[in-house]
This record gives structure tokens, C-alpha cells and sequence, in this order.
């Protein structure tokens, strides 16, 4: 799949749970500061659920110079026809500049909504033929295209679907060394955009509790258990909240220049695009970081 007609992402972007929430005024303010400090990719988190179009227009239009991409969509809401419907009115609003991020979620999720899983590859196959057969709406573009979507995908098998009917993957959970196995089954055009969790702090047991506090629950899960026992970490890693050694190799942490080399063994290694997820000890949007963080777009 050629990326030359894939909204344009840039090296760098930002992923945030925060970027979804009720305070709504603080949210555009946010998203006006990312863009003005030259971010061009904005990674909605958690994307499920009819909201997430109202909250996709919202970054739109505070960020116009940015792409907004969901990080990732459940395929079991909204289904397959409202999908192509709000993505082709959005995109007629805003011009080309939104992605669908797409994962298969769980049978768990597949259930709330009446349906039968399957398998993960039949279950996405599913969503995408229903993705291309959706009634063409009026306006510019196509509803959900193949440019327009990216796959969540970790396994081999789903990294080739993406390979044949999207535009790139868009792994949660990975290391570096995960991009040149996925790029030696994408080919040399489609896109490889990996999440990459963030602590900017220095000390390494702070650092680590931070980084299980925001991640540790995924470790848990069957589908990031299996990827990440294909990545070559095995039972003394897996335990609740991960290792020492699987913080370290998931999460990168240290100072501006550590997060900076983090960067760059995924571009080394194949990775197009790195979305940074910034982890901290306090809630809310982590504002102060992301400017810190904005000195690596230079």
C-alpha cells in the first residue's frame, strides 16, 4: 500500500488519553498549543463509542495544521456504515486530515455489541469489507479509505492484512526491534506508527513507577502477553506490572536526550512515525511535557 495518499503524520506525534475528557475548553487549548509548537499529529486514545467523533471535530478545528488519528477504534463500535458516514463528514469539514486508527479489540467488546468474534483476522477482514461495501456519502472524499485507516495490528498475520488493505499498523506495547520484522512483512510503503510511552524523569525507581502506573494493566492482557512473548520476553517478565527489563525495553525514560535515542532506534529499526505517550505522576494534560518534548521536533 502506497502512503503518497495517507493524511500526512509527520516523524513525530502526540498520543493522549487526556485528549479525551470533559473539560472541553482545556482540550482545544491544549490542542491549539501542540499544533502552534509544530506537532502535525494528534493520537486520540481510548477511541470508542459515539463521542469520539465530536471529540476527533473538536482537535480538528483547534489544531488545523495537524492530522488526527485514532489510536485505536474498536471495530465493534461504531459499526462499519456510521464509521464511513461521520469520517466522510469530517473530512468534508476539515479537509483529508483524520486516520482511523482500527483494533480488534476482544470478544468481550464483540458481545456488548451482538456480534460474533471469530478470530481476530476474520473479525477485521469483516470490518474492512464492510468498511469498502458502506453506501459512498456525497463530498470529497470516500468515507473510510484505504489511505484514510491504519490497523492496531501485533501479530504477523494482521501486520500482512495492513499490508494488503490499510495504510500502515499502529502497534501499542513495543519495542524497537518490533519494526524491522513488521517492515520486512509491510514492504518498503506502508506505514509503521508505534506508541511509545514516555517518563521524563531521571531517577530510575521513580521512573519505573510511573511507567507501571500507566502501562502495567496491558501487560496483563492475552494479546500484548503474545506479542510480547514474540519479542523474546517470557515468564519472569510477564508478571503484574512487568519486569525491570520490560519497563525498560516498553518505556523510554531518562532525560530529553534518552527519550531522543528511544526515537531514534525506532526510526533506525524501520518506524516512520513514533507517538509519544507521556506517562506522569499527576493527572491531568500533561502540558509542561509535551513543551519539553516539543524540542525534538528540530
Amino acid at each position: 500500500m502506497s502512503t503518497s495518499t495517507t493524511p500526512p503524520l509527520g516523524r513525530l506525534g502526540i498520543w493522549s488519553l487526556e485528549l479525551r475528557g470533559p473539560s472541553k475548553a482545556e482540550i482545544h487549548d491544549a490542542a491549539a498549543a501542540l499544533d502552534a509548537d509544530g506537532w502535525r499529529a494528534l493520537w486520540i486514545a481510548g477511541a470508542n463509542g459515539p463521542g469520539i467523533w465530536h471529540d476527533a471535530d473538536g482537535l480538528l478545528s483547534a489544531a488545523p495544521r495537524s492530522t488526527v488519528a485514532f489510536g485505536v477504534m474498536s471495530i465493534w463500535s461504531p459499526d462499519a456504515r456510521v464509521a464511513a458516514g461521520e469520517h466522510q463528514r469530517l473530512t468534508d469539514r476539515h479537509g483529508r486530515r483524520l486516520i482511523a486508527g482500527l483494533g480488534v479489540s476482544n470478544a468481550d467488546a464483540a458481545a456488548s455489541a451482538g456480534q460474533e468474534f471469530g478470530t481476530p483476522l476474520s473479525a477485521m477482514n469483516r470490518y474492512l469489507d464492510e468498511l469498502d461495501g458502506a453506501p459512498a456519502p456525497l463530498g470529497v472524499g470516500v468515507g473510510v479509505g484505504v489511505g484514510d485507516r491504519m490497523l492496531g495490528a501485533l501479530g504477523p498475520r494482521m501486520v500482512a492484512l495492513a499490508g494488503r488493505r490499510a495504510a500502515g499498523i499502529h502497534p501499542f506495547l513495543v519495542t524497537p526491534e518490533s519494526n524491522a520484522v513488521n517492515r520486512d512483512l509491510l514492504g518498503p510503503d506502508g506505514l509503521i506508527a508505534p506508541h511509545q510511552a514516555v517518563v521524563l524523569e531521571t531517577d530510575p525507581s521513580k521512573a519505573r513507577e510511573i511507567a507501571r502506573r500507566g502501562i502495567g494493566m496491558f501487560i496483563g492482557f492475552p494479546s500484548y502477553q503474545q506479542n510480547l512473548r514474540r519479542l523474546g520476553f517470557g515468564d519472569d517478565d510477564l508478571v503484574p506490572g512487568g519486569s525491570d527489563r520490560l519497563i525498560d525495553a516498553t518505556v523510554a525514560w531518562g532525560s530529553l536526550d534518552d527519550i531522543r535515542r528511544r526515537i531514534g532506534e525506532h526510526w533506525d529499526a524501520g518506524a516512520d512515525h513514533v507517538a509519544l505517550h507521556v506517562l506522569t505522576a499527576h493527572r491531568g494534560l500533561p502540558t509542561a511535557e509535551w513543551s519539553e518534548l516539543s524540542a525534538l521536533l528540530d
